[in-house]
């Protein structure tokens, strides 16, 4: 076979014009464009505003370095991001694949969304987070955290593309790796902090301004959650919705439709179920709902507050009506349902 090849290519180099070259060979790999490492980084600034704008960093990796006094914001997914060295910047990151990292930063304030979310030698930060997995201090402290709170009309779009979902949020379930002993080296922060007063929108630069964002609570991609806070009533109430065309628009609508009422959103997940699972999450009623779990993930909800069940139920029937949804049935069940769909969506996201 060598050798039909050889005549094969002698044959090709004596048919070619005298005096013209044979041009290399194109790969696919040759042909994509170069990336440089500079549209990818923020480093060494002072006092200045910059960002990217939707579209512009479109899934790399990304780097911000050695910066002080900046207002930092990243208005596109990333596949991670590394933050180092940096002193008294706003940060804002969009949804970010892997892991965010910040090591031997101080006095920042940042709203971010990620798969895992990490700090290392850091002292005074302040973070609206929301993470998939569960956020790890290490050798730091005064590290504040609140629930990722914001909106602009290509974000939805970034979670997706970033593999996030809005439902999987442990942004307040922290673990700290050098714990000292009778002290605290993170907390939460108040319940009421308002995000803008934090992470304010851009004003300086023409084309961050002109990204539309909104910082109301009612209009964040990512469902706010009061997360490990201490309860404000002993009854809670579980609803789970199943895969459909209008899964994320039902589960929206009834958080807008709870919270409106004043009941509060503990926390919400989205995970795939196996038969065996809702045998032990909806016991007997588990046949009504076996042949919903091959359409996709289920999305689950905690509503905390006196008289929730039966709030729940009431809007569940009144506007859902013929939309099949787990809710608990009575305020003695209630919360033994929310332990056991939160306990197996704990096992199964290793969290």
């Amino acid at each position: 076979m060598g050798c039909f090849f050889s005549r094969r290519r002698k044959a090709e180099k004596e048919s070619r014009p005298e005096g013209e070259e044979e041009l290399p060979k194109q790969y696919s790999w040759d042909q994509r464009d170069k990336v440089d490492p500079k549209d990818y980084m923020f480093s060494g600034l002072k006092n200045e505003t910059v960002g990217r704008l939707p579209g512009r960093v479109a899934g790399q990796q990304f780097l911000i370095q050695d910066c002080e006094n900046c207002n930092i914001y990243i208005f596109d997914h990333s596949a991670t991001i590394t933050i180092d060295d940096c002193t008294n910047c706003i940060i804002f990151l969009g949804p970010v694949k892997g892991s965010v990292f910040f090591r031997n930063c101080r006095d920042c304030k940042c709203t971010l969304a990620c798969q895992q979310f990490r700090v290392r030698d850091c002292r005074k930060l302040e973070v609206f987070l929301c993470c998939a997995t569960q956020p790890i201090i290490e050798s730091s402290t005064n590290i504040k955290f609140g629930c990722f709170q914001w909106y602009y009309p290509e974000l939805a779009f970034q979670f997706k593309d970033a593999g996030l979902s809005i439902f999987n949020n442990t942004w307040s379930n922290i673990h700290d790796f050098t714990p000292v002993s009778g002290e605290l080296n993170w907390s939460l922060l108040p319940e009421d902090a308002v995000v803008q007063d934090y992470v304010p929108l851009p004003t300086t630069d023409e084309e961050l301004k002109a990204v539309r964002i909104s910082t109301e609570a009612n209009r964040s991609i990512v469902p706010i959650s009061r997360g490990q806070r201490q309860k404000s009533s002993d009854e809670s109430c579980l609803v789970v919705l199943f895969a459909g065309d209008y899964t994320i628009a039902n589960a929206r609508k009834l958080i807008d439709e709870m919270v409106g009422k004043d009941f509060f959103l503990v926390q919400t997940k989205e995970v795939s179920m196996k038969p065996e699972d809702a045998q032990r999450v909806f016991r007997e009623k588990a046949p009504d709902f076996l042949p919903l779990l091959n359409e996709g993930p289920v999305i689950a909800l905690e509503f905390n507050g006196d008289g929730a069940v039966e709030g729940c139920q009431l809007i569940v029937n009144e506007i859902f009506n013929g939309t099949k949804m787990f809710v608990s049935e009575s305020k003695e069940t209630a919360s033994g349902d929310v332990d056991s769909f939160y306990n197996f969506a704990d096992i199964q996201m290793g969290i």
